[in-house]
């Protein structure tokens, strides 16, 4: 972190995933599934827009150094997987836990089972950070 006022890192790490879902909207057709393609580009940009956002609040942030480290690996490595994982989805038509965006594709139950390991775990993840956040912008008064 630097005396900027925000986190160069999480910063970073936001534009480059949001340049990464830019490629992806660009490469829509070419995936199996193109509404999950667009839901993945979607997902791209406004996981890097958190990720900016983040950067912004960090130094506001009331946490021990070893929460601030978890919070922010869990929200960075959610980011990415939630990106890479619709991608997946996106590319080889998995829907089971996808129903809306996944509509009239099925892929192997392998494909399926990974993309929802993937799922579960970031979900979990990003609730993680998202908690240590919200933990960490309560209020410092030792009154």
């Amino acid at each position: 972190m630097t005396d900027d006022g925000f986190d160069r890192t999480l910063t970073r790490a936001g534009f480059g995933l949001i340049f990464i879902a830019l490629v992806t909207g660009l490469a829509i057709p070419a995936f199996l599934n193109a509404r999950m393609a667009l839901a993945a580009h979607l997902t791209g940009i406004m996981n890097g827009l958190l990720l900016v956002a983040l950067s912004l609040t960090w130094r506001r942030l009331a946490l021990s150094p070893g929460q601030s480290r978890l919070a922010r690996t869990a929200a960075l490595c959610s980011a990415y997987v939630n990106w890479a994982t619709a991608c997946l989805a996106a590319a080889w038509g998995t829907s089971r836990l996808t129903p809306l965006s996944g509509a009239g594709h099925a892929a192997a139950a392998w494909q399926e089972s990974i993309v929802q390991v993937l799922q579960v775990s970031l979900g979990l993840a990003m609730l993680l950070a998202l908690g240590l956040v919200v933990y960490g912008l309560r209020s410092r008064h030792t009154e």
